[in-house]
């Protein structure tokens, strides 16, 4: 593939960065909007978690998929598709005129994010050869996360109260036709694989075992965890999960390869990132509602009390990517979980208080930590594997961390299920020392896991790519 210019180069970046941010805004946008779609819709308390629950569940169960298909179709050509589905699907959300054609919509939604996410990656390593570069870049992509989650509370806030909880969703056409434009006029032709198989069995038996896995979990707090229903929908995760691995050891060209496992570097990188958001996006669940249950803030006063810990995700990805250039990513990633293990531990105490000013520091070094290592185990991500894989492995990374989220939200929603500051309090702390070691345990993976740079690629080399063109 030729060498494309820096200019080129950074019009991809941009065009990654503003999908990236579409995906995330729309994970953290829409809990604003929930007292304005019950008022509207005659939305009850289930029908608001489908609204939110759909988007994750198939973005997450697809994330593996899109890997496998941005490897066999092209990166650019499934990266586009995603965006003009996320676009089509968030203007039939704005347009929705009940509450199940907005859950069939926000399904929608998802499967646009889900083909985003890992193509986006595949085309920051087609578009950058050279690795500093390329860790830079990452560093940016991540920091267009960081900017939806930060801004996504304080915009939703602001557009509802001008325009209505539409206009959440009517603000992503002109995001998505922007950035399919700069995609199609300035993006590489990517390697395409035609031989690579889709796996539907595999595909399928990943999906449903992941559709029982979050069913399982999100109603456990709702039906108990002793509930027959419970158990029977774990049981059936597990003989399917079973299923799935079995499938892909005796498939010629399985969807997930089992060979990515053999990888210290990959199978760390994927458990640091389930570890990782399991505690960010199960800590922003749980500090949400205690904000609002607890402290009684409102929800704009809860959007500007997570600023700290959500701005600092910008400037602290940048910063992680042009670090991973001067400092090993094992120290980098070691060094950033166990700084969100302290600030997560300071939270503790700080809690105690009932004052907001007392969490400031807690929130700045949690959110800091995990700034330094999403990136790190990222960009070590796209060094370990060949750009003949990068779609499937962007794709595990991904998938991992959103199994990670799901978990976090269910079972520190399980902890705190009580409004009583008597049952809730209690159980947030539990939340934070379950925090506390899941970070600590990721920080002895990264240290054990993340090899030094220039370790041998697995599945093929770049020079073996070239002849693969789109």
């Amino acid at each position: 593939m030729p060498a494309i210019s820096s200019s080129t180069s950074r019009l991809v970046q941009f065009a990654t960065c503003l999908g990236f941010f579409m995906v995330l805004m729309d994970v953290s946008v829409v809990n604003v909007a929930l007292q304005d779609l019950r008022l509207t819709l005659g939305a009850d308390i289930t029908g608001l978690q489908w609204v939110v629950n759909a988007y994750a569940l198939v973005f997450a169960s697809l994330l593996l998929l899109a890997g496998t298909l941005a490897d066999k179709l092209g990166a650019k050509r499934v990266f586009m598709l995603g965006y003009g589905i996320f676009s089509i699907a968030s203007l039939g959300c704005g347009f929705a005129p009940s509450l199940a054609t907005l859950i069939a919509w926000r399904l929608a939604q998802g499967v646009g994010a889900a083909l985003l996410v890992p193509t986006s990656l595949s085309l920051l390593q087609q578009a950058f050869d050279d690795d500093a570069a390329r860790n830079r870049a990452v560093g940016w992509w991540g920091a267009g996360g960081g900017i939806a989650l930060a801004a996504g509370p304080v915009i939703g806030g602001l557009l509802i109260s001008s325009y209505g909880w539409r206009s959440l969703f009517f603000i992503n056409l002109p995001i998505g036709l922007i950035g399919l434009w700069l995609t199609a006029r300035y993006a590489p032709k990517s390697p395409v694989q035609p031989d690579r198989s889709l796996d539907i069995p595999g595909q399928i038996t990943a999906i449903l075992t992941l559709a029982c896995f979050t069913f399982a979990l999100t109603q456990a707090s709702q039906l108990g965890l002793a509930s027959p229903t419970i158990y029977s929908a774990m049981l059936m995760c597990v003989m399917l999960g079973g299923l799935f691995v079995w499938l892909q050891s005796h498939t010629a060209h399985p969807m997930l390869p089992m060979t990515l496992f053999r990888d210290p570097v990959l199978s760390s990188a994927a458990i640091i990132g389930m570890l990782a958001n399991l505690v960010f996006y199960g800590m922003v669940f749980a500090l949400s509602l205690f904000f609002q249950t607890i402290e009684h803030f409102s929800p704009r006063q809860v959007g500007i009390a997570f600023l700290p810990m959500m701005a600092v995700l910008m400037m602290m990805n940048i910063l992680a990517g042009r670090l991973v250039d001067r400092i090993h990513r094992r120290t980098l990633a070691t060094t950033g979980l166990l700084i969100a293990a302290f600030g997560y531990l300071l939270m503790l105490a700080a809690l105690t208080t009932h004052t907001y000013g007392w969490l400031v520091v807690p929130m700045l070094l949690a959110g800091s930590g995990i700034a330094l290592t999403i990136p790190t185990v990222t960009s070590a991500t796209l060094a370990a594997v060949s750009a003949r894989q990068a779609g499937i492995a962007s794709g595990l990374l991904n998938a991992g961390r959103q199994v990670g989220g799901i978990v976090g939200v269910a079972l520190f929603g399980y902890l705190i299920r009580g409004e009583s500051p008597l049952v809730f309090l209690p159980g947030l702390n539990h939340a934070l020392v379950i925090s506390v070691i899941a970070l600590v345990l990721a920080a002895g993976l990264a240290f054990t896991g993340l090899r030094p740079a220039g370790g041998t690629r697995i599945c093929g080399t770049k020079s073996a790519d070239k002849d693969l063109s789109d």
